[in-house]
């Protein structure tokens, strides 16, 4: 068992724990930041991003994040591949454990955990991930223009990703597993009077297929009922908006959060409720979640960690 020290510690990677990491390094905070299960974070599930900035012919999502890695690693910071298991906000030095034991002390933390995309839990989601199966339809629609795609859900978030999509693909299923929408009047009223959308109600996904991408999913209306009623539909692409969980489960006995689990930030910084304690990232993000938000806040979290350490000198 290992004792590190550390000024900046941050937790996570993908868009905001990279771009902390590297302003961290270039105020020569020399943090050292854990990757977690995902090093990445979502985005390296992505299989291209074309709404990111500086990449006019659209990027591997895995590539991008290896670029951002490697600049962080170009101006000092240090990164493991180790995830964070339990951590003590009580007091500093910040005290934080790894899955192998190892122990951190670090004088300041930056969370930048992110948040997982719930899915249905079909073995299907799997099998087409990155082939017609996405969570973000503003981050894939774009690839499936002029084409018939699916949304699941039936809140206002299922409901707003249906329209962006109505505007670009030739149809768009709203797949509902009750009677009714769950959204806001104003939502309901904007999807029921597009023409693009078709909206399913009572139905569940019971499967996906497809040879080599995806090619339609196995519909049920009705299931487990004397009026049950199977069906197909052809669609290319998949889109589940039945919400997101951040990834701050080990945080909440010393962090204050919303009732889904987000992390709260004081006004327009990344500071949360211990002082010392940052967040950035989707992990505090319920609303926009992209990369180019997430990258921004890592930029807030890094200048508010090291304005917070020049003033405990």
């Amino acid at each position: 068992m290992e004792t590190t020290k550390t000024k900046v510690l941050i937790i996570g990677s993908g868009p905001a724990g990279y771009t902390a990491a590297l302003y961290a390094s270039r105020a020569n905070l020399n943090p050292l930041i854990y990757e977690g299960e995902q090093p990445g974070g979502q985005l390296t599930q992505t299989t291209e991003i074309e709404n990111f900035p500086g990449y006019p012919q659209g990027v591997n999502g895995t590539e991008m994040m290896g670029h951002f890695r490697e600049q962080a690693l170009r101006f000092g910071a240090e990164i493991k591949s180790r995830t964070i298991s339990k951590v003590d906000f009580s007091q500093r030095p910040f005290i934080c454990e790894d899955e192998r034991g190892d122990k951190i002390e670090a004088e300041a933390v930056i969370i930048s955990t992110g948040a997982s995309a719930r899915y249905l839990g079909l073995p299907d989601e799997e099998k087409y991930r990155g082939l017609g199966v996405s969570a973000c339809a503003t981050c894939d629609g774009f690839f499936y223009r002029g084409r018939n795609v699916a949304v699941v859900g039936g809140g206002d978030t299922a409901c707003e990703e249906a329209l962006y999509l109505a505007g670009i693909a030739k149809k768009v299923y709203l797949i509902v597993r009750r009677n009714i929408l769950r959204a806001s009047r104003v939502m309901q009223k904007r999807v029921r009077e597009n023409p693009n959308i078709e909206i399913l109600f009572n139905c569940n996904t019971e499967g996906l297929f497809g040879k080599d991408l995806l090619e339609g999913a196995h519909i049920v209306r009705f299931k487990d009922t004397p009026h049950e009623e199977k069906f197909d539909i052809e669609i290319e692409g998949f889109f589940l908006a039945i919400g997101h969980t951040p990834n701050t489960g080990i945080f909440q006995d010393f962090i204050e959060t919303d009732a889904e689990g987000y992390i709260k930030v004081k006004g327009n910084t990344s500071h949360t409720n211990v002082e010392g304690v940052f967040a950035a990232g989707d992990c505090c993000d319920p609303r926009y979640r992209q990369a180019v938000v997430a990258a921004g806040s890592g930029c807030k979290a890094a200048m508010d960690a090291e304005k917070f350490l020049m003033l405990e000198e």
